[in-house]
């Protein structure tokens, strides 16, 4: 890579306030235009720090000639989608452009992604009911997103286990039996390919539940598990979607939210979600405990970071009493695609100790999980 474009890159990365110390940075005309949609965002958190822009008495396109709807439309113009909303949400979560928050039209112009769902779900309480109604359409083309990719994956989870003596016509890889299927194709055996020609193919059927089960999710309301909150909205409107499970639903800071009532609405639950705050897990569980009718078909899942702001040792004994009474719990560290979390350790570690299974997992494994257990 030669010098020059070194410099350039540098130039970009670093914004107009390294135009002096970058005097040989010479940028196209389109790299310029790149150059003035991030500093019409980002030189409002430089200039708050009193830096000033550009050479003196030199030209420039000044960023004050965009307006928040043309900078949007020159940011889709310039960048592919996941810069887009990349940046879009830098704009109203960590920069807080009021102006995006407080005009339903400009609501309109955004990228609904989930991103853009995060950012906005930590501002709501700022927002004005017009805006408010443009979050939760936001809110609803997210979650329907989510729904229809994850859906089919926890149904089929949650079928019920493999009855090897029932066959089934439901032609799902999950019911796949490759035993009988080479069985029953031996015959078609090609000594010239080496292989079994499948003309026939096999499935198991699968043995329904004929218990009640009930799943508990306790949710940690803290802004650092907002990507998880979101796909535990969506997971238990699916689940409160099938038969045989009941649902309850609770959030939690310091204190608790029973949002039972509306799991089946994950747009209203998102919307009813309190960012922020201190965190009692141990207040929350011990809630939960009271839920608990059936202890043996109870799964109880904690959804949090567990950095326990009440006591530890209350929390510790909540579980300790839920393990010996047999109910199955899972604590979750993070629900997400990434299933990469930022979490007390020492309290999972005890948690786990005490009779909880503490993972990180996307919301796949989570249904398969649920599957094994209640299967």
């Amino acid at each position: 890579m030669s010098d020059d474009v070194t410099l350039k890159r540098w130039r970009l990365a670093l914004g107009r306030y390294a135009a002096i110390a970058l005097d040989g940075a010479q940028l196209s005309a389109a790299e310029q235009r790149a150059d003035r949609a991030l500093d019409y965002l980002y030189a409002r958190e430089m200039e708050r720090r009193g830096l000033k822009r550009g050479k003196p008495g030199s030209g420039s396109l000044d960023p004050s000639q965009l307006t928040p709807l043309g900078w949007l439309q020159e940011l889709r113009a310039l960048f592919p989608q996941s810069v887009i909303e990349t940046v879009q949400a830098h704009a109203i979560d960590t920069l807080g452009m009021s102006e995006l928050m407080n005009d339903p039209a400009m609501l309109d112009s955004l990228e609904p992604n989930r991103d853009l769902l995060k950012s906005l779900l930590a501002f709501k309480g700022a927002a004005n009911p017009a805006v408010q109604d443009k979050i939760r359409q936001v809110a609803r083309t997210v979650i329907e997103e989510v729904t229809r990719r994850l859906k089919p994956r926890v149904e089929a989870a949650l079928a019920g286990r493999p009855n090897r003596q029932r066959r089934s016509r439901q032609k799902s890889m999950q019911n796949f039996d490759w035993r009988g299927t080479i069985r029953d194709n031996l015959k078609h055996y090609d000594p010239e390919r080496g292989r079994i020609i499948a003309e026939q193919l096999r499935f198991f059927g699968r043995s329904r539940r004929k218990l009640p089960w009930t799943i508990i999710l306790c949710v940690d309301q803290s802004g650092s598990m907002l990507d998880s909150t979101v796909y535990a909205a969506v997971m238990a409107a699916i689940l409160a979607g099938l038969p045989s499970i009941s649902v309850k639903l609770i959030v939690f800071d310091t204190s608790v939210v029973d949002l039972s009532s509306e799991a089946e609405d994950p747009v209203s639950v998102l919307m009813s979600v309190q960012l922020g705050g201190g965190t009692n897990i141990g207040g929350a569980m011990a809630y939960c405990e009271t839920l608990v009718t059936q202890p043996t078909s109870t799964v109880l899942v904690l959804l949090s970071d567990f950095c326990e702001g009440g006591s530890v040792a209350q929390l510790l004994a909540v579980v300790r009493r839920l393990h010996a009474a047999r109910v199955t719990m899972l604590g979750l560290a993070a629900l997400g695609d990434d299933a990469a979390p930022i979490y007390d350790r020492a309290t999972a570690e005890r948690l786990s100790s005490a009779g909880m299974k503490v993972a990180a997992l996307t919301p796949d494994h989570f249904a398969d999980w649920l599957g094994e257990v209640i299967g």
